[in-house]
């Protein structure tokens, strides 16, 4: 018996026909790049899009959106969002939060915090059908571990079934026993060209050329970051990583002066710009998105060019495009005025698999034409070796490991280093 049954689902120009269906406590993964169709489908599945075709669900269904920051209200805090989708602070625990975390308002938590808090909300309504868009996108390799095992072990006790939707095929390989392949709104056979262009394929970074201290920190924030010492060299590639909430995006804001330390000294000698965590967030929904680029640079379509976009879409607004297509704007916007000092906070989280790589070569070779200096928060531990040369581990608010990167995941030294390494599988 099926708990849902989709026929010939048809959005103009984005989905073409689609047929398939969702066995009670079957658990099935859907895959493919930006743009695909797979949140529209989702989305379709939820009724909360208009479309043309049959979908029939025998039971309830919850979804847990792809990016927090928009699906949470921000002028509501946590435990009123909490009580309207019948949950209570203390179903935080399920997902390892505290119930405290209910006193806060959207914006003081972190990326992974607030989608644990969507998880919670979606788990309350015990779905016969839970849908997840990318729901450990935003995550550390710990945190996503947690929150994976926790939704299969729900599935377990509770029998409902899962439509997981990702561009990481590791956590679609763990997660799920059937997959669907879209591409441009049709299914795909997981064998043709384009599925086996899917598999991630490592590249190559160009050597790191470091010469005298451009970054010098020697100081603690208000909240959330004791106090730091950190030496970033010229030229220098460093990945910060650690899990949500560790204190990554609160140093990277202390280094753009959106947050000032709360003692010591701050020194950047050079100019700094920052690609953020949420594409939605960052950009102004009102704004075309040439213009939001502009107001970095001249050449705009230029950089659209280089991060895989056409010159035509300066033209759209950001609810045009799709999540990743989003982030590659903001990419553009942040490369286009040439700076001499990167700061990207989990600038390919929201990517597939191809497009992340596009995205990582690009950054590779701008990093090395333009001499820049690149600060990578990530909690893709894999991209950490392909990126960057030196890694700090970020923990409870202080750096408790910094060197090589290869140094580093060889000998971890640090408890939480280790555990880290263990959740991502790498050695």
């Amino acid at each position: 018996m099926n708990v849902l049954e989709v026929r010939n689902l048809t959005i103009p120009g984005i989905l073409h026909g689609l047929t398939f269906e969702v066995g009670r406590g079957e658990r099935v993964g859907l895959i493919g790049e930006s743009g695909s169709g797979k949140s529209q489908t989702a989305l379709s599945i939820m009724g909360l899009v208009a479309h043309s075709g049959d979908v029939e669900l025998d039971g309830k269904a919850a979804m847990v959106f792809q990016e927090p920051l928009s699906a949470l209200d921000p002028l509501m805090k946590i435990s009123r969002q909490l009580h309207y989708a019948g949950a209570t602070p203390e179903s935080l625990k399920d997902v390892d939060l505290d119930p405290a975390v209910a006193k806060r308002y959207p914006h003081e938590l972190s990326g992974g915090q607030r989608q644990r808090v969507l998880i919670a909300m979606a788990l309350a309504q015990n779905p016969d059908l839970l849908i997840c868009d990318e729901p450990t996108t935003a995550l550390d390799a710990t945190t996503q571990a947690g929150v994976l095992a926790l939704i299969e072990r729900l599935a377990d006790e509770r029998g409902f079934a899962l439509l997981f939707i990702s561009h990481d095929l590791r956590v679609i390989d763990r997660m799920t026993t059937r997959r669907l392949l879209l591409k441009a709104g049709h299914f795909e056979s997981l064998e043709s060209e384009y599925g086996r262009s899917l598999v991630p394929q490592p590249i190559t970074p160009s050597p790191a050329r470091t010469g005298e201290p451009i970054i010098e920190v020697h100081a603690a924030a208000p909240y959330g970051l004791e106090h730091v010492d950190l030496t970033v060299a010229r030229g220098e590639r460093l990945a910060v990583v650690g899990g949500s909430g560790s204190g990554k995006t609160t140093l990277l804001k202390m280094l753009t002066g959106l947050l000032k330390p709360a003692s010591g000294t701050i020194e950047v000698h050079g100019k700094i710009q920052m690609v953020f965590q949420d594409p939605r967030g960052s950009l102004n929904p009102r704004l075309r998105v040439g213009r939001s680029i502009k107001e970095a640079g001249p050449d705009v379509a230029q950089a659209l060019v280089d991060v895989g976009l056409q010159p035509s879409d300066a033209k759209k607004y950001p609810h045009e495009f799709s999540g990743g297509q989003r982030q590659r704007i903001s990419i553009a916007r942040a490369l286009v005025g040439r700076p001499d000092i990167l700061l990207a906070d989990e600038a390919v989280s929201a990517l597939d698999v191809t497009v992340r790589r596009q995205i990582l070569e690009l950054l590779d070779r701008l990093v090395d034409e333009y001499g820049l200096t690149l600060v990578f928060v990530t909690h893709d531990l894999g991209v950490v070796t392909e990126m960057c040369s030196s890694v700090a581990v970020v923990h409870e608010g202080r750096i408790v490991e910094h060197g090589p990167v290869d140094e580093i995941w060889e000998h971890p030294q640090h408890p939480y280093t280790q555990r880290l390494l263990a959740a991502a599988k790498l050695p």
